[in-house]
């Protein structure tokens, strides 16, 4: 057994090359690098978000707290409130952050998971 105490690792600002606005975010889990799974608590500010990204594996995203927008590529955007999950495939390209005039945190579940980060998502997609 393995235990990961999540308040011995504390938030840090997520890269403003990858996520637009403000948001925070901690890895909670890992076995060791190059480990199958990641787990990550992510928080988003109001108007806060990742830009476009795929992952080589699934991701899940479990909304912890307020309301999360996600969307892939050629789709509407979705909101997803606390208590929901959403599932991205491999290889699906895709988005997610705060809904508009509200701010929300999830726990990201990357599985067998690359990341491969793309362009900023526009505010005509955002607003969508």
């Amino acid at each position: 057994m393995q235990i990961f105490p999540g308040a011995a690792v504390p938030f840090r600002d997520a890269d403003p090359a990858t996520f637009v606005g403000s948001a925070q975010m901690k890895p909670l889990a890992a076995a060791e690098d190059g480990a199958a799974v990641h787990l990550y608590h992510v928080r988003f500010d109001a108007g806060a978000r990742t830009n476009w990204h795929t992952h080589s594996g699934p991701q899940w995203l479990f909304v912890v707290a307020g309301r999360i927008r996600a969307q892939r590529w050629g789709e509407a955007p979705r909101d997803v409130v606390e208590g929901d999950a959403v599932l991205f495939s491999p290889g699906e390209k895709h988005w997610h952050g705060a809904a508009p005039g509200a701010s929300g945190a999830h726990l990201a579940v990357n599985v067998n998971a690359k990341t491969t980060w793309l362009e900023p998502v526009s505010e005509e997609d955002y607003n969508a």
